[in-house]
């Protein structure tokens, strides 16, 4: 089992070999340096090209949705985005907000923020920037964010119940956040859930839609709901590198699903923090919490 500094190392380096390659590199060569033996991640994106704002430079096919759909982003509105990739959803979210508004990035892997921030140079906007973070730690103040988006990023943070509660700290009271991430509908088998190619590819850190959906709750958002649910299918080629052909026949027939959602959530109008979340957050020191 991979601690959770090795899963981001991992993440890391996979994300950061991919922001040196364009999205047609990326389908071309099912996203890995050692050719079609990975996971090609363009399998789970969605079609941005008829979406305001969309530029294809900085699109590299690495969402299962798109997240901006059902934020209900207004103008002037500040808009945080986690896992900001090359910059895709964000300069999306930045034709929603309009010039009076603002975007924020943040992504933790560095050559992806280098590309983004060589994407926004040659767009010009001044009311977008990219920082370099953990979602588990925002680089962001609490309160000041008016909508959180996210692109098939929070299941690859290993502290999923953090992520969650960071995202509640950052947004305002009254403001909502709308991601596109992979779950699970049954149970994963443990050839792909074990494998890192995998992992990377957004698939084993996925977790069941129903503790998805409780670990949000427990943060304190209210009024969730998932307005899009779209089951990936991957091809057997694909899962032939980690299951067997009897594995692959039990799992299509079991009905378990890898699936695609858009969660929306709002945080209250008071912004007070459920005493559940609040207890988990004040318990961080050495010895405190097993």
């Amino acid at each position: 089992m991979n601690t959770a500094e090795e899963i981001k190392q991992l993440v890391r380096e996979k994300y950061g070999e991919i922001a040196e390659q364009s999205k047609e590199m990326n389908a071309a060569s099912c996203c890995g340096a050692g050719g079609c033996s990975t996971v090609d991640y363009t399998i789970m994106s969605e079609d941005y090209s008829a979406t305001d704002g969309y530029v294809a430079e900085a699109d590299l096919g690495l969402g299962c949705g798109i997240p901006t759909e059902f934020a209900q982003i207004k103008k002037g509105d500040v808009v945080l985005d986690l896992g900001s990739g090359a910059g895709n959803d964000a300069f999306v979210a930045r034709a929603l907000v309009g010039s009076k508004g603002k975007v924020i990035g943040v992504d933790m892997t560095e050559p992806m923020i280098d590309k983004a921030r060589i994407n926004n140079d040659i767009l010009g906007f001044n009311n977008v920037e990219f920082r370099l973070g953990e979602i588990e730690k925002l680089p962001v103040g609490g309160g000041i964010i008016d909508v959180v988006i996210s692109n098939c990023v929070l299941n690859l943070v290993p502290d999923k119940k953090k992520a969650f509660t960071e995202m509640y700290r950052v947004i305002k009271p009254g403001g909502h956040f709308s991601v596109s991430d992979i779950v699970l509908k049954g149970n994963l088998p443990e050839g792909i859930r074990t494998a890192a190619e995998m992992y990377a590819g957004c698939v084993s850190g996925a977790i069941e839609l129903d503790e998805y959906l409780s670990i949000i709750k427990d943060a304190g958002f209210v009024n969730v709901s998932v307005p899009k649910d779209r089951a990936i299918r991957i091809p057997d080629d694909i899962l032939l590198n980690y299951l067997s052909a009897d594995e692959i026949a039990e799992f299509n027939a079991s009905g378990n699903q890898i699936t695609s959602v858009t969660v929306y959530g709002e945080k209250p109008a008071d912004g007070n923090m459920p005493k559940k979340a609040l207890a988990e957050e004040a318990c961080c020191g050495d010895g405190c919490c097993s």
